[in-house]
């Protein structure tokens, strides 16, 4: 009977090492690849692990930075504004996905820069096209963009 015991012990034991093996080094996978991103969240896919800064623009006072995940094959805005209530209406941030160099727009995501604070948009996937990042000054219409990346 102690024998028993110790075996269903043993096996018990085994199953509950295989059940989270799987889970050991995942925490950090990427959620998405490639097109598979558009219109998810950097965050919540964990794109923003390995993500660097590929291009950005600034007004000199907002600023936008391109994004881009090497593990998600994904691109995003990230928006600044170091100062405060400075603004009389609201300035945007946003990506552009591009078939070929100032090729066509394919799509792109918008976020409304905090005043103060940072926020980022939404993802744009895939490797083969090139991206650039906009500040919009819904006031005055001026649009400043970074180079195609």
């Amino acid at each position: 009977m102690k024998r028993m015991i110790a075996k269903m012990a043993g096996v018990s034991a085994a199953a509950m090492t295989m059940a989270l093996v799987p889970l050991a080094g995942t925490s950090y996978a990427a959620g998405c690849s490639g097109a598979g991103c558009d219109n998810l969240g950097p965050v919540s896919q964990a794109c923003d692990k390995d993500a660097v800064t590929k291009a950005s623009v600034s007004d000199g006072i907002d600023k936008a930075e391109l994004r881009w995940s090497a593990a998600c094959q994904a691109a995003w805005v990230r928006v600044t504004d170091p100062y405060g209530p400075d603004n009389w209406w609201d300035h945007y941030g946003y990506i552009e996905k591009h078939n070929g160099y100032a090729g066509p727009l394919v799509r792109s995501l918008s976020v409304t820069i905090p005043d103060p604070g940072s926020d980022w948009s939404n993802m744009l996937g895939g490797s083969g096209y090139y991206y650039r990042v906009c500040l919009k000054d819904s006031g005055t219409g001026a649009v400043d963009c970074s180079p195609y990346w």
